[in-house]
């Protein structure tokens, strides 16, 4: 179908996109939290996830890491986990990103900036940051910004 999307940039931003940019060797970075929302009986999950990006923005590493219901978040942990991952990427530019929608499985999650082909005539392709859809990029897929 046409209006497949190919790259999404991000613009970093004070808000989910706050971690997001280049390394000194050229590859991109994203730094986000991505959830389950606690739903349908389910409890819930919140995450930490890093992607490492190469120039042309194939994904080629995934950090994730679980930290349970948002009820029980121990929040100091996670932010020690973002604090050492952001340590571990050394000197880095926040700035913006441009990468290929992806999707990955971990914890029997699906986790990425998925695309969703339209559902209709009217529909439009959108890609969906995921879990959680708290970040969404519709056309034109340069313009750097996202829905929440």
């Amino acid at each position: 179908m046409d209006g497949r999307p190919s790259l999404i940039a991000i613009d970093h931003d004070d808000h989910h996109a706050e971690y997001v940019g280049h390394l000194r060797d050229g590859r991109q970075f994203f730094l986000t939290a991505p959830f389950e929302p606690a739903i349908a009986g389910r409890q819930g999950c919140e995450y930490l996830a890093l992607f490492i990006f190469d120039s042309e923005g194939d994904l080629l590493e995934a950090q994730i890491d679980s930290y349970g219901p948002r009820t029980s978040l121990d929040h100091g942990a996670r932010q020690r986990c973002r604090d050492q991952r952001l340590s571990s990427l050394g000197d880095v530019s926040y700035d913006r990103i441009e990468i290929k929608p992806f999707a990955i499985e971990r914890f029997g999650t699906v986790f990425g900036l998925v695309a969703r082909e339209p559902e209709g005539e009217d529909d439009l392709w959108a890609v969906e940051m995921q879990p959680g859809n708290y970040m969404a990029f519709f056309e034109p897929w340069d313009s750097g910004e996202y829905d929440t």
